[in-house]
């Protein structure tokens, strides 16, 4: 797996050490002896983008895209060069919305990470054509500290929780206290982005984001190179 910045060591490691993770770790080793594919090749790779300390927006969505080549350890993003899948064109499609961004040149989301922005899937592997293969397997455990130990930042974090496996954590954020902004939505899929009661087409959460990060002196540069 991918190694972390070192602000998330401790925690990935007490969770590489305990039961969730060995039994994760076991079972993605069976898969793959039994020929399976899994992808991404390094499901850690939000954790060494986006170190703790510098984590100002958190977008919690699912599981990572099931197809070859497109994911690669940041939720929602694929690299340079991979087509854009549906879910993505409709998340660039809400930023371009909100923020006045031109269209990027690729959907890869690099910038995002390197910003502040902590792309993280509630589970971090999936095998190929078999979305949410590896849920309920151990990842969660993971993704649930990390959401966890972000909550107790006592500088305040925008959290967008797309989808019900993501919406799942939000009890695990401020307990309440509204130190931090939660907004939900249904996952930017088009099986879902248009549905109600919360559809994700024209959310704003991007808006909603920029504004309360900037009144609390923690704004974001949301910009990818253009195309």
């Amino acid at each position: 797996m991918t190694e972390v910045d070192a602000g998330w060591a401790p925690l990935v490691e007490r969770w590489r050490d305990g039961d969730a993770g060995a039994a994760l770790v076991r079972f993605v080793d069976a898969r793959l002896t039994q020929g399976a594919v899994v992808y991404p090749a390094q499901p850690l790779r939000a954790l060494c983008w986006t170190p703790r300390e510098a984590v100002r927006v958190v977008i919690l969505g699912q599981d990572p895209y099931h197809g070859a080549g497109q994911a690669e350890g940041l939720a929602f993003s694929v690299p340079d060069g991979v087509a854009m899948p549906p879910s993505l064109r409709n998340v660039l499609a809400e930023w371009q919305r909100d923020l006045r961004q031109p269209m990027p040149a690729s959907g890869h989301l690099g910038a995002w990470a390197r910003a502040g922005v902590l792309l993280l899937n509630a589970v971090l592997t999936v095998e190929d054509g078999a979305p949410g293969s590896h849920a309920g397997r151990g990842w969660e455990a993971l993704t649930d500290a990390v959401v966890a130990e972000l909550a107790r930042h006592d500088d305040p974090i925008a959290f967008l929780l797309w989808g019900a496996h993501a919406q799942a954590k939000r009890r695990l954020i401020d307990g309440g206290s509204g130190r931090h902004l939660v907004l939900q939505c249904n996952h930017p899929s088009p099986l879902s982005a248009r549905r109600g009661p919360t559809p994700f087409v024209g959310c704003a959460h991007f808006a909603h984001a920029a504004a309360y990060l900037g009144v609390h002196g923690r704004p974001v540069d949301w910009a990818l190179p253009a195309g």
